[in-house]
């Protein structure tokens, strides 16, 4: 993963989520059939294409996908 729209594509192709970049900056609650099941999915995605492990405790704090994707770069 390379930037953001590799990240879009990630959440796109492999967890089903109609999102586009406008999403980003939403808040978890409001983006569509976005759950739980989805950021544990996605915290497995992230460590397998970046190779490092996510800080689970600050991604359970993320209030946006933006957050996320940023923690998966700082990771």
């Amino acid at each position: 993963m390379k930037n953001v729209d590799d990240f879009l594509v990630l959440l796109r192709d492999e967890l089903a989520l109609p999102v586009t970049a406008t999403d980003l900056g939403r808040g978890l609650d409001t983006v569509e059939a976005w759950d739980s099941v989805h950021m544990l999915a996605l915290c497995t995605l992230l460590e397998r294409e970046t190779g490092r492990s996510m800080p689970l405790s600050e991604v359970l704090e993320a209030p946006s996908l933006e957050a996320v994707y940023q923690l998966a770069m700082a990771s």
